[in-house]
């Protein structure tokens, strides 16, 4: 995910500071905020208790650590006022809001509810251990010009999205694009996004004039759009730009957001501008930077100046290519294949 590009004071954040992990607070009528640490330089996620009249809604779950179910455990056990869990809702399949769906479900007894290609795509990578996996994996990175430490390092670390979420439950309940999601007396609509996931679940309120944005709509960071191995030819940056303006449409001005990271904030369309004013000056800047053939490799450092960590790493590389095909879509940039297999991109001709 990229730094913030936009100015704050044009978003007002009604609340200076977030619970403490293993405590909630009220955020809006009949929504409690938790907030749950994650082991990564972004280092938080928020999740959303929906208060209903037989009991509490889950909407998201933090990731699969001893941490994590620590604090659910100090939750359930004394900030529910004695109501029960009905289900569990999920944003998208991250692990840090995937992560511990599936042990929250089976602990209690309760439903999962999320997008089918969300849910899909969970399964599909909890239960990927294969050699063919790290294959395909190192071709996709070879190819963006990664050197052999680099390719080796993600070949070291294998299938890390295992190791972070636990066993997907076997089942689900489907949220589908426009569909209601009656809480307690309140209709929540899904709203979905694309290109950060491929079937991101927003959830918005008319009543409350609420939208829990998941990690579609951040207020001081760019969601991170990026193509991985498993579709190597996508456009994500074309989808989530189109998703931003969809939620623009359908959402108005005045919604308070619920994001997954950051602070609660008013400003919607403000930040829906500024986001993608942000990712316009960045494929401004990679048409500047490929006058002459480049490799995605060479063309990271040019959008992500700071050191990289090995978790890092991978997203970096991810949007770079996100950028490079979006461009490459509209015409602005050509792509060709040198004899070792490798893509270059530059800027095209006009």
């Amino acid at each position: 995910m990229s730094p913030h590009d936009g100015s704050n004071a044009a978003l007002s954040f009604p609340h200076s500071a977030p619970p403490a992990p293993g405590t909630v607070s009220a955020v809006a009528p009949g929504i409690k905020w938790l907030r749950m640490p994650l082991p990564f330089a972004l280092d938080h996620i928020n999740l959303w208790l929906l208060e209903a009249r037989e009991g509490w809604v889950i909407v998201d779950s933090g990731l699969n650590t001893g941490e994590t179910k620590r604090y659910w455990n100090e939750i359930l056990g004394q900030a529910l006022g004695g109501k029960p869990v009905t289900s569990v809702v999920v944003t998208h399949f991250h692990p840090d809001h995937i992560g511990l769906a599936g042990w929250l479900t089976e602990k209690l007894m309760v439903p999962l509810w999320c997008t089918e290609t969300e849910w899909l795509f969970a399964r599909m990578l909890c239960l990927d251990d294969t050699q063919d996996f790290i294959a395909n994996a190192l071709d996709f990175y070879r190819r963006t010009g990664a050197d052999e430490t680099t390719r080796s390092l993600f070949a070291g670390r294998g299938n890390p999205y295992r190791k972070r979420v636990s066993p997907v439950p076997h089942r689900f309940h489907r949220l589908s694009d426009g569909a209601p999601m009656p809480v307690g007396g309140r209709d929540w609509r899904v709203i979905v996004g694309r290109g950060h996931a491929p079937e991101h679940a927003c959830l918005y309120s008319r009543d409350l004039d609420v939208l829990i944005a998941g990690d579609q709509v951040l207020p001081k960071i760019s969601p991170n759009v990026s193509l991985w191995p498993q579709e190597p030819e996508a456009d994500p940056l074309a989808l989530f730009l189109a998703s931003l303006e969809k939620i623009k449409r359908e959402v108005p001005a005045s919604a308070f957001v619920l994001p997954s990271h950051g602070l609660p904030f008013h400003g919607l369309h403000t930040r829906i501008d500024q986001l993608a004013r942000h990712h316009e000056a960045r494929l401004a800047e990679l048409e500047a930077a490929c006058a002459e053939p480049r490799t995605c490799a060479e063309i990271v450092p040019v959008l992500f100046r700071r050191k990289l960590d090995a978790h890092q790493l991978g997203f970096a590389i991810g949007e770079t290519l996100a950028h490079l095909h979006y461009l490459a879509n509209k015409g602005r940039m050509t792509r060709a294949e040198r004899a070792d297999g490798v893509y270059t991109y530059r800027r095209a001709i006009s």
